[in-house]
């Protein structure tokens, strides 16, 4: 038995935990869901969200991306998109580029190398800081 064969009990925890995620275009922080979560949930503990979140991981429901060495992020959007990344204060927004078959037409031209998945991210100053 593989991980992806293993089936979990629904759980009302992990659920709260997707449709936050799902609802949010910020992608969250574990913590950032723990501290969402905590009052709605008071059993709720860390270790449970970082085990909820592995196993939404598994389930192919979230992917969970990284900026520059920070925390990680989770994402409930699983459909190939792209991040804008504000350097001042850490916001990430969804971009969704049209053209990116071509980029991968190009990546494979001269190459044996089989693309499993991309990532591209943008960095700069969001609307907001930039009125500052």
């Amino acid at each position: 038995m593989s991980v992806n064969d293993v089936v979990y009990r629904k759980s009302r925890q992990r659920q709260k935990i997707y449709d936050l995620i799902k609802d949010m275009q910020n992608h969250p922080t574990a913590i950032w869901i723990y501290n969402s979560l905590k009052e709605e949930i008071p059993s709720l503990s860390l270790g449970t969200v970082y085990r909820n979140l592995n196993i939404l991981l598994e389930q192919g429901l979230i992917h969970k991306v990284s900026f520059d060495g920070n925390c990680d992020r989770f994402d409930a959007r699983i459909e190939s998109h792209h991040h804008l990344i504000c350097e001042k204060c850490g916001a990430v927004d969804d971009i969704f580029l049209p053209r990116v078959s071509d980029i991968y037409k190009d990546a494979l031209k001269d190459k044996k190398f089989k693309i499993t998945h991309h990532r591209m991210d943008f960095f700069g100053i969001c609307e907001k800081c930039a009125k500052k």
